[in-house]
């Protein structure tokens, strides 16, 4: 029963065979207010299978999943171990018929791959803040010496 409870919990268990091209949709609040929920219905209707569901030629598995930690760039696609980012309806199905005719896009150096342009999760008007070193890391980031007391790290913590 133990082991079924963690089988059943966490969705990087499958007790079911997935499809080649396993596509975990991010449906968490960030990726829902950026269009979640678009991008599913795009990948229902160009596909035609429901969340959880294998096409019958078992190239594709879709299953919508909660937080992929790709929150910046949502709304996102993990399809096997790839991220698909900033996903519109098009660049959806884009993504869905190269996967069909083509495999897997080249991703980045950074191991995922933004549709809409960006190179990473730098916003698409480049970067907008921490132009350059942050001020004031000198209180917090200095070097202790060895042998530290935690005790005494505490102590000054807190006054």
């Amino acid at each position: 029963m133990q082991v079924y409870e963690v089988a059943t919990f966490y969705t990087m268990f499958n007790r079911a065979k997935v499809g080649k091209y396993f596509i975990q949709l991010c449906g968490t609040t960030p990726c829902m207010a950026c269009g979640s929920e678009e991008i599913k219905r795009t990948i229902t209707e160009h596909i035609g299978i429901k969340n959880g569901e294998t096409t019958p030629d078992n190239l594709f598995t879709l299953l919508e999943v909660e937080c992929l930690g790709a929150c910046v760039n949502a709304p996102m696609v993990q399809v096997n171990d790839d991220f698909y980012e900033c996903l519109t309806p098009e660049t959806t199905r884009q993504l869905l018929d190269h996967l069909r005719e083509k495999g897997p896009m080249p991703l980045t150096k950074y191991g995922s791959l933004c549709l809409n342009g960006q190179y990473s999760c730098e916003g698409p008007l480049g970067k907008t803040s921490l132009f350059g070193e942050p001020t004031g890391l000198d209180k917090y980031s200095r070097e202790f010496p060895q042998n530290v007391n935690p005790a005494d790290v505490m102590e000054e913590m807190y006054n």
